[in-house]
């Protein structure tokens, strides 16, 4: 018997759930992190050219520089955490977050396997990768967490460092933490602590977004974005490939350049102040690293110690007249900079 003309209960349409409404790929979060990525290639072009002489010994782990680092490694983990949100709430996808964060992890020790082997003193064992990583883990705790709760995480992230250095966290193992008291040495060091705070921060500001609707936009492929912008949010679609493909890129060609244009040899002395003052400005300030570092190469060199050490026949972290010197220089230095 035909049902074509059978009467429709009366309610039937009301009592059918109206689809949920489709959150389309907001192509603004790929386009910012495309941005990144620009200033992340500029970063590290700065750091192949200084790696390879062309510029001055220290110039990208200080003033300027230091602080265009810290901004870029702030944006990656704050648009971390907003997409975490985007993807994951209300409802967190387990197959979908697992397989990014195997990607994710992969990459990190693809990164710690190749800079163990090109850069064995200082190597990266806790980078950008494994700081997303490692806060992706974290930020589940925070994804259905009022807001309010979230950012005073993230400032007590911030503030933690300040505070709860320890030197229980000298332990290599216990480095990616971030509270230690003497910092490792590392091309790139990003420990949970303080930079879970911008990915903290980025959680908060999605869920905010996402309760006052303003990324209410039409899933995508309805709007298309202007021509301009193609190229932005393709890079920063597949941001991981980028990151991990273009420093060997960027590195190769300063490398093939420099062999038909080397770079004047920098003068030893000035290139271990430089990278005495880089290291100690990590946790000292300016004034008291100035002291200590010129203070410690002068007493080396007035002990006919600096040639062999800067050859590496002598172990700095081994030799008791090496420690003698730094710990004298840093008693001279802490008086200079408290008086």
């Amino acid at each position: 018997m035909s049902t074509n003309n059978a009467p429709v209960e009366r309610g039937a349409e009301e009592r059918t759930p109206a689809p949920k409404p489709r959150r389309g790929r907001i192509l603004a979060i790929d386009a910012l992190r495309g941005i990144a990525l620009i200033a992340m290639a500029s970063y590290h072009f700065a750091w192949d050219l200084e790696f390879f002489g062309y510029i001055e010994a220290g110039t990208t782990g200080a003033g300027f520089w230091k602080l265009y680092a810290r901004m870029i490694a702030s944006s990656f983990l704050f648009l971390a955490g907003f997409s975490l949100v985007l993807g994951h709430y209300p409802s967190l996808r387990g197959r979908s977050f697992a397989i990014r964060f195997a990607k994710i992890a992969g990459a990190a020790l693809v990164i710690t396997i190749a800079t163990r082997f090109a850069f064995p003193d200082s190597f990266i064992f806790f980078g950008i990768l494994h700081s997303i990583a490692a806060a992706s883990l974290v930020g589940l705790l925070f994804l259905r967490l009022p807001v309010v709760i979230t950012l005073l995480a993230a400032v007590a992230a911030f503030l933690a460092p300040d505070y709860l250095r320890s030197s229980m966290f000298d332990n290599p193992a216990l480095w990616w933490v971030g509270l230690s008291e003497t910092l490792p040495r590392s091309n790139d060091y990003v420990p949970l602590l303080p930079w879970l705070a911008p990915f903290l921060t980025g959680i908060a500001a999605a869920r905010l977004a996402l309760s006052r609707h303003w990324l209410d936009r039409p899933v995508e492929g309805e709007d298309a974005p202007p021509k301009w912008k193609t190229a932005l949010i393709s890079g920063g679609r597949h941001s991981l490939a980028v990151y991990l493909l273009h420093q060997p890129l960027l590195i190769g060609l300063v490398y093939l350049f420099s062999l038909g244009f080397p770079a004047a040899a920098p003068d030893p002395l000035a290139l271990r102040n430089a990278e005495c003052n880089a290291t100690c400005r990590q946790q000292d300030g300016e004034q008291f690293c100035t002291a200590f570092c010129g203070c410690t190469l002068n007493k080396m060199l007035e002990e006919n110690l600096f040639t062999a050490w800067n050859a590496g026949q002598i172990d700095g972290t081994t030799d008791d007249r090496i420690a003698r010197i730094a710990g004298q220089c840093t008693i001279d230095a802490r008086a200079k900079d408290q008086g």
